[in-house]
């Protein structure tokens, strides 16, 4: 009986007898989790191009050089953040003492409409504003993000408890993970209806500030009742030995160009369609009441697929299922003008969800548990651990290419006809179909290099094994060198990391 309580699925073995994580903590997880929910940034798109107004032209020369200063501050800043040692961790200190001025600087935009009324999108004063802070407010998260990335990956060294922590945070936080939205998008059709004399700026500010401060609230309850436990080295990697780890990675290396082939996605915003077609952005939420009860059960596959397949396969499978569905959804939506046809569509959109959701557990689990994964490598592999500068890799690749690509995405707004601050629902036809076509099929087509890199991950059932077995080994034994001497063990550690690290 006691043998098939400790049995593990074939690819989430542990080599650890306990349980490190309390109660709290597993609270303020699930908090945690829950907090990334709170905001309504499905809208922001709608927000910067009708309400606060600004040129699609003025938004592409902002990414092209935001993505400049990303390139010159993550580098300086990972490399900081890798570096840190102190007697609250490596990267609680920044979690701690930037969440809260990031939320402050965040809820400027909010104000825009308030501060520059009644502007044009051409109007440079109120883009330089927003330029301003979206610069400050990303310098600020970067700190924050890189941070937060290697946090979440200290917090245990048991692989499997990690596993079932991300498991848990996801089940809980699906049970109100989509208020904000389905409220906000309720209220949001009533004025554009005229049922609700709000005026949009008010809107907007009135319902996301007090979003950012609760889920500012929620991080921070977090972050003060966890702590790290995955110890650093003693000595400080340097900045040679950081860009060793990143090219010897060979997990990382492989989610991140993945992550890079897929990243050249064309596309906007279905609730673009939603709204500018079909009218209403409150049909979003009703497609998905019935998809909403096997998000929860999809986690109950995860289990038995993990044991029956490799994380490899699963990775490729759930990649390879969720965009089959989006290209049929937009070849039916392409035949007879159906995109428009509300009585077509919706049925359509809410088979789609249902089989969506099926696979949404291992959506949610196995890209997480494959970030994770990468830290540990790294610790194995080279006898240090460098979350700051593969964070910063990851992060930096993304955002440059977040930022070319949103120029692109907002350039091909303009070019398909699509006119900033018009009523709802007069686009025309032409316009119509490329807004659905920019949200169904366009994005899967140009993003579909990415599945080829997931069929050469690394890590099969029995090399990921003996990885974790090999660093429990390597961390009892440094615990044991620190609890043993004192200042005498810490620079004996000291030596031995050096000598590993050469």
């Amino acid at each position: 009986m006691a043998a098939q309580k400790q049995a593990k699925p074939e690819n989430s073995q542990t080599v650890y007898n306990r349980r490190f994580v309390g109660k709290l903590e597993r609270v303020g997880y699930v908090l945690n989790d829950s907090a990334a929910s709170l905001n309504i940034n499905d809208f922001n798109d709608r927000y910067i191009y009708d309400v606060v107004g600004i040129s699609f032209n003025y938004l592409a020369i902002q990414n092209i050089v935001a993505t400049i200063w990303d390139t010159i501050n993550d580098t300086f800043i990972g490399v900081i953040v890798e570096r840190t040692r102190t007697r609250w961790g490596k990267f609680r200190p920044y979690l701690l003492l930037g969440q809260f001025p990031l939320t402050i600087l965040g809820m400027w935009k909010w104000l825009i409409p308030f501060i520059f009324p009644n502007t044009p999108a051409t109007y440079l004063p109120k883009w330089i504003f927003y330029f301003a802070m979206s610069i400050i407010t990303e310098t600020a998260g970067t700190f924050t993000s890189i941070a937060h990335a290697g946090f979440m990956s200290t917090i245990t060294p048991d692989p499997v408890e990690r596993t079932g922590l991300i498991a848990l945070a996801n089940v809980v936080s699906h049970i109100f993970e989509d208020v904000p939205k389905q409220i906000f998008g309720i209220l949001y059709d009533l004025v554009i209806a005229g049922k609700l004399k709000i005026p949009m700026p008010n809107l907007f500010a009135g319902f996301a500030i007090p979003c950012s401060l609760l889920s500012a609230a929620f991080m921070l309850f977090f972050f003060l009742n966890t702590r790290e436990r995955v110890m650093q080295t003693i000595t400080k990697p340097s900045v040679m030995q950081g860009l060793k780890a990143i090219v010897t990675n060979k997990p990382m290396l492989i989610n991140a160009l993945s992550s890079f082939l897929s990243g050249f996605s064309i596309g906007q915003s279905r609730s673009n369609y939603y709204i500018d077609v079909l009218g209403s952005i409150t049909l979003k939420t009703i497609v998905g009441i019935p998809a909403f009860p096997i998000k929860f059960i999809s986690y109950s596959f995860v289990a038995p697929l993990r044991k029956r397949f490799s994380t490899k396969a699963l990775w490729i499978f759930e990649d390879a299922w969720t965009d089959m569905l989006w290209l049929v959804v937009w070849g039916i939506g392409s035949i007879n003008g159906n995109f428009k046809k509300r009585s077509v569509m919706l049925p359509v959109f809410c088979i789609e969800e249902i089989f969506e959701m099926c696979i949404y557990g291992l959506r949610r689990i196995i890209p997480a548990e494959i970030d994770n994964e990468s830290m540990d490598y790294c610790e194995w592999k080279n006898g240090y651990r460098a979350e700051a500068m593969t964070g910063v890799t990851k992060s930096l690749i993304a955002k440059l290419q977040a930022a070319v690509m949103g120029s692109v995405n907002n350039i091909v707004m303009g070019k398909i006809g699509y006119m900033q601050g018009q009523t709802i629902g007069t686009q025309t036809d032409k316009t119509k179909w490329w807004i659905f076509a920019l949200g169904t099929g366009i994005p899967i087509i140009s993003s579909s290099l990415g599945i080829i890199p997931k069929f050469f991950y690394p890590l099969s059932a029995e090399k990921r094994m003996k990885m974790y077995t090999e660093l429990k080994e390597r961390r009892e034994g440094v615990a044991h060198i620190m609890n043993a001497a004192g200042a005498e063990a810490a620079e004996e550690l000291a030596r031995q990391e050096k000598e590993i690290m050469k």
